[in-house]
């Protein structure tokens, strides 16, 4: 098929490249606010393993275009939108356009996260034979190729057996080793989409308010949870609490939620407490750094280990770390990070500052002569640390682990305090 991809989305970049490997051939337009030149060179690009790869590939032999332009939609016959929620308007110009020039069969793919009807509303834009189906965006970052290739499941939106036949050759591809469609009416389909990261964001939330309930009580949580856990009518996933979760899609799609939500009239106080709690937990790790030191924090250096809003990502949209160095500095905290990858993003987005200084390669160069070390991001790096360099670097011998990856009685063993989400153990006399 010929498919015109417009928008400049990880989830364009994903379809993009995983289309034109199978054969497709495709004409892929970024979105003005991000043309290709700059999206070539951007982090998250380079992070995303074996995107820019495929895309390359694909260029050379000829199966994927790079447009500056829209005249390629006049051949299309498909139409993939992968747009900012904020882009709306853009992809209304284009449909608008399309329908003009396209041919009488266009399909219409809406694979952005839009409020609920707008995938109806954009097909009322074509004529009367072209169709429209909503295929929510369902990639996850550092995982997108996975996700597009090897998919566990596309909830598929539409209201007639024609769209639903040219989605699936569309798609045939990626729908060998078992049924991976889960058709629905449109409306659905972008419903249930929200409905899921609002569900996940409100186990998070939920386990956290039990983290703080167990500090409180002197429990640790990790008994909670793997009791929890073993109920089958619960389960383990997404039940680990932390320091707060972004990202551009998960903190999004929670929005987008409460927004539908209240334009609906229903405005929902549950998904407000799950907000709230989770932008209320961004600040857990300093307010018991602030507890361990009594409020003396001014002249103090500490160590953060992660920036990205999760591994495996070099982006920190929403990301804990931005509220934790905001209160860090107010107090007159000197920060030393290592990322392996977000180093980039977080300097475009706080600047270049006396009072932080970064690191990429070596973690253990954030933690000389720092007073504290604070887990923020749990890359795989950081999981089986040398604590007892760590014990010779650390002035304070603390320890912050905001993503309750150690185990905390280990580490109280090595000399060290250890404070989690929701555990906690101090050093062991010997």
């Amino acid at each position: 098929m010929r498919i015109f991809i417009y928008g400049s989305e990880l989830s364009a970049a994903t379809a993009a490249a995983a289309l034109s490997w199978v054969g497709h051939h495709v004409h892929w337009l970024a979105h003005e606010s991000e043309p290709w030149e700059k999206l070539e060179l951007a982090g998250w690009m380079h992070r995303e393993p074996h995107l820019l790869k495929q895309l390359e590939e694909s260029r050379a032999e000829g199966t994927l275009t790079i447009e500056q332009q829209a005249d390629a939609i006049s051949q299309a016959d498909v139409i993939w939108l992968a747009l900012s929620p904020e882009q709306r308007s853009d992809a209304a110009s284009l449909i608008t356009r399309a329908s003009a020039k396209a041919p009488a069969s266009l399909l219409l793919i809406n694979n952005s996260t839009f409020p609920v009807g707008e995938t109806e509303r954009l097909q009322g834009l074509l004529q009367e034979s072209q169709l429209g189906v909503a295929l929510p965006d369902m990639l996850e970052e550092g995982r997108a190729w996975l996700t597009f290739t090897r998919p566990t499941r596309w909830l598929l939106g539409c209201d007639d057996a024609e769209s639903e036949r040219l989605v699936r050759e569309l798609l045939r591809a990626f729908n060998r080793r078992s049924e991976i469609f889960q058709s629905m009416p449109r409306r659905a389909a972008e419903l249930t989409k929200l409905a899921i990261n609002g569900m996940l964001a409100t186990r998070i939330s939920f386990m956290n308010e039990i983290a703080g309930l167990a500090d409180t009580l002197g429990v640790d949580v990790e008994y909670v949870r793997q009791g929890m856990g073993a109920d089958t009518r619960i389960g383990f996933e997404y039940l680990y609490p932390g320091c707060g979760f972004g990202g551009p899609n998960f903190s999004r799609d929670l929005m987008r939620l409460a927004d539908v939500q209240f334009s609906s009239g229903r405005a929902s106080a549950l998904l407000e407490q799950v907000m709230d709690i989770n932008e209320n937990k961004k600040e857990t790790l300093f307010r018991k750094l602030w507890a361990h030191f009594d409020g003396n924090l001014q002249g103090k250096t500490i160590a953060i280990w992660g920036a990205a809003f999760k591994p495996g990502t070099a982006r920190i949209d929403q990301a804990p770390v931005l509220t934790l160095l905001e209160s860090l500095w107010a107090q007159g905290v000197k920060v030393q990070l290592h990322d392996p990858a977000a180093i980039p993003a977080l300097l475009d987005a706080v600047g270049e500052r006396a009072d932080l200084t970064t690191f990429e390669d070596d973690p253990y160069l954030a933690c000389e002569q720092a007073d504290a070390l604070m887990l923020v991001t749990e890359w795989k790096a950081y999981w089986n640390p040398d604590w007892q360099k760590l014990h010779q670097l650390l002035n304070a011998k603390l320890i912050l682990d905001g993503r309750n990856i150690y185990d905390p009685a280990f580490v109280a063993s090595c000399g060290l305090d250890y404070r989690g989400i929701g555990r906690r153990a101090d050093v062991i006399a010997h």
